[in-house]
């Protein structure tokens, strides 16, 4: 990913690239299980998304957990149609890098994936994580219902608490209603099941999350 100075704040909408009408193109299936990335999906599952970092290593820990039917990497939450990743990283779509996984909530719950999240990285960093600096680093769930939203915000604040009492800072994590996710590009769909060696620039901070373990 890049490591070069970016803006700490995003864009406003009017200062923001155009962007462009039509999707950029990505991969139609799943690298590593087949599975279509985009068009309707078996009627039982469910949809989260969240962004907590380089989406390589985000999307790996996602698409490792069973129960989920597939996952994708995109652009959300800023103000660009379509945007491509270089666009991205200049910092001038307020677009963050995130997952959207889709998932069968009788095989794993809502709240299991969130402690993924809370684990998977550090939601105290601001606009980066480790070396990756920029608006597009941020920590965010995006939600697909009220339900989803009162969990999140439940865990936020518990999550907080433990982070606390082990001597972090407070967490910088967004919740917001999921906006407009825009699949990135076909390189970037499961890049690490892709490239193994690749980079992974996320880590936790060692604080276990007290939800989706029955605590």
């Amino acid at each position: 990913m890049l490591f070069s100075s970016k803006p700490t704040t995003g864009p406003d909408e009017g200062a923001a690239l155009p962007g462009r009408d039509t999707p950029i193109s990505t991969a139609e299936k799943h690298f590593v299980n087949g599975h279509a990335l985009q068009g309707e999906m078996p009627e039982r599952m469910e949809k989260a998304m969240f962004g907590m970092g380089c989406f390589w290593g985000v999307e790996r820990k996602f698409w490792q957990v069973e129960g989920v039917w597939v996952t994708a990497v995109g652009y959300a939450g800023g103000h660009t149609p379509n945007a491509t990743y270089e666009e991205v990283c200049t910092g001038m779509t307020g677009h963050n890098e995130v997952v959207l996984a889709v998932y069968d909530p009788a095989v794993v719950s809502y709240e299991r994936l969130l402690a993924l999240f809370w684990e998977g990285h550090d939601p105290t960093q601001g606009m980066r994580q480790g070396n990756d600096r920029g608006t597009q680093y941020r920590s965010g769930v995006y939600t697909y219902s009220d339900a989803q939203k009162s969990t999140a915000e439940a865990s936020r604040q518990a999550y907080g608490q433990r982070l606390q009492n082990a001597g972090h800072g407070a967490v910088t994590t967004e919740i917001l209603p999921a906006p407009e996710f825009y699949y990135a590009e076909d390189y970037h769909q499961q890049y690490l099941a892709k490239n193994p060696s690749g980079y992974c620039g996320i880590g936790g901070t060692g604080v276990s999350c007290p939800i989706g373990t029955g605590a």
